[in-house]
């Protein structure tokens, strides 16, 4: 029996063994003309066994790309876009900068957090008022998710200043209102499950009557 576990390892596994085989065999041929000939042949092959590459730009520079890939970078061809180095492709890219710090307030998040940094920095104006408002009503939806008990304005108020560390003052003259008694926060994602469960429960009881 043949396993695929002692044939010889797949470089780009989207394009399957057969293409593989097809440029170990270009390699053998010792005419150079020939040889560009085939691979450019394969290369076509390759975006027909991959079509979603088509919708990248330059689609027909990454399929010769991923030609040198398959073989291995031992292609000596005459093709129409210089050949990567494996270095272009081994290369890892450089690690992106992520805060480790826990937000300060887990019921808020970080985007919170982020928010109101940049309206911090931002010179007072009417603009800058409304945008508190929004943001404290955004922060009271967000603390009614994981606290059942309503919340003052004033709370919420305090927490914009203790988040900013005291940067950021909410005007005397900005009120966010009342929250109506018929007004529910859920979970991401929660809300949806519980409305199949009742629509379920509810097309239950009627198959019962």
């Amino acid at each position: 029996m043949d396993y695929n576990t002692q044939r010889e390892k797949l470089i780009l596994p989207e394009y399957g063994r057969n293409v593989q085989k097809m440029l170990q065999k270009v390699k053998e041929i010792n005419d150079r003309d020939k040889r560009s000939e085939q691979a450019a042949a394969v290369v076509q092959t390759m975006g027909i066994l991959n079509p979603q590459i088509r919708e990248l730009n330059d689609f027909k520079r990454k399929l010769w790309d991923h030609a040198y890939v398959v073989a291995d970078f031992d292609l000596d061809i005459d093709a129409p876009y210089p050949a990567p180095t494996r270095q272009q492709f081994e290369t890892r890219p450089d690690m992106l900068p992520i805060t480790k710090t826990p937000p300060k307030a887990a019921c808020y998040g970080r985007n919170i957090e982020n928010m109101i940094a940049l309206i911090a920095d931002r010179e007072d104006d009417e603009i800058k008022k409304e945008m508190i408002r929004t943001l404290a009503i955004y922060m009271r939806q967000q603390y009614l998710i994981w606290n059942k008990d309503n919340v003052a304005e004033e709370t919420i108020f305090s927490d914009i200043e203790k988040l900013s560390d005291g940067k950021l003052k909410v005007p005397e003259d900005v009120h966010i209102g009342a929250v109506s008694s018929n007004e529910v926060y859920s979970r991401p994602g929660m809300g949806h499950q519980n409305q199949k469960r009742g629509n379920f429960k509810h097309n239950r009881n009627n198959r019962k009557k």
